[in-house]
């Protein structure tokens, strides 16, 4: 574990890369899933145990290369509702404005953007939809500012993969269809054993032979009943992907630049999907306009390794759009992010306790 220095500047060796590019998704929902992953990695010339891949997923852990290992959850799917949240923050006042903000439980991520008017972007996610307009109240007026509000109209695209040179880069594995076949449910709340699962694996899975034993174990649960959940939550939504998650800053996707779009409303639904198809696009979503302050109503997250590389990236995205339409330089913006002002992620405790069956 650990080895020279690549071109990316990350000291990891190539079965470690190899890893990280194998299993953003698609890992083995099975009793002892470590097997499946090695003998697949084995096959693709990585000669790796079980035992060192457990070994170097946690060592990955530790390093920081990981966020977390396991479960990747779709908030949305559980229950709730969250939206983004722009406003503008006076530079004089500019610190206390993000304490205000901060304060807020409901406020999962806040970060300054590069933009000569809307500077602070949030994230507020609540248990009651309902809630969503009582919070931007309560921060208007404790702040004096107004915020504009921009919920998710269509998602093209949630697909936050980061993969590094080396093993596998372009060929990632995919075990997701080894085990039982999960039931279908047709029932939008959960259960409130399908609650504690939410809440047992929403930080991750424990990085051991057994992952969903140990899981089973702690909720007093059989290990056949959290594998089968599991694997059904994952088909149904509720779970976007199981695999190794990766710290992104870490890999040295430093370069975070939400592009943002003021495409023609009858054109939204074809350039969705094209933009969508760029692999180094994360996020993409349609969002409303705000007369007289935000034109945009376009939404493409991209993140590069280094400024020009982002630079290019967003060019790319540009292309596709100009395939359409005569994009010309008020039709769109870039907005880099300068600082983290908060993230605590999206509390998924409160937003699915909302959304448990009587």
């Amino acid at each position: 574990m650990g080895g020279t220095m690549g071109e990316d500047g990350l000291d990891l060796d190539e079965v470690d890369r190899a890893i990280v590019n194998a299993f953003q998704g698609g890992f083995p929902v099975v009793h002892r899933p470590f097997e499946p992953a090695a003998h697949a990695l084995s096959q693709r010339g990585i000669d790796v145990t079980a035992g060192e891949l457990v070994d170097r997923i946690r060592w990955l852990d530790e390093e920081g290369v990981l966020t977390r290992f396991g479960t990747l959850i779709n908030a949305e799917e559980i229950g709730g509702a969250a939206t983004l949240v722009a406003m503008h923050a006076p530079t004089d006042r500019f610190d206390e404005i993000a304490e205000q903000v901060n304060a807020h439980t409901e406020v999962a991520h806040n970060y300054e953007r590069e933009h000569p008017h809307l500077n602070m972007w949030f994230v507020v996610s609540v248990a009651d939809a309902d809630r969503v307009d009582e919070v931007l109240a309560e921060i208007e007026a404790e702040t004096g500012q107004e915020t504009y509000n921009l919920p998710k109209q269509r998602e093209f695209r949630v697909e936050a993969k980061f993969y590094v040179d080396g093993p596998l880069r372009d060929e990632p594995i995919d075990l997701s269809h080894l085990g039982t076949t999960p039931r279908p449910s047709d029932r939008d709340t959960l259960t409130p054993d399908e609650y504690d699962l939410v809440l047992a694996i929403q930080d991750g899975l424990p990085i051991t032979d057994t992952p969903y034993e140990d899981v089973a174990e702690d909720l007093g649960r059989d290990v056949d009943w959290v594998l089968e959940t599991t694997r059904r939550f994952n088909e149904e939504g509720k779970i976007r992907r199981v695999g190794v998650i990766p710290n992104h800053y870490a890999l040295g996707y430093t370069e975070n630049g939400m592009t943002v779009w003021n495409v023609p409303d009858d054109l939204v639904s074809t350039v969705g999907p094209e933009v969508a198809g760029l692999d180094f696009v994360t996020h993409c979503y349609e969002r409303p306009r705000h007369e007289g302050v935000w034109p945009y109503n376009f939404f493409a997250m991209t993140h590069g390794r280094s400024e020009a590389e982002s630079q290019e990236r967003i060019q790319q995205v540009r292309a596709v759009m100009s395939e359409h339409w005569d994009v010309n330089v008020d039709d769109w913006d870039t907005l880099f992010s300068t600082r983290i002002l908060k993230k605590t992620g999206i509390r998924l405790d409160e937003r699915a306790a909302a959304n448990v069956e009587p």
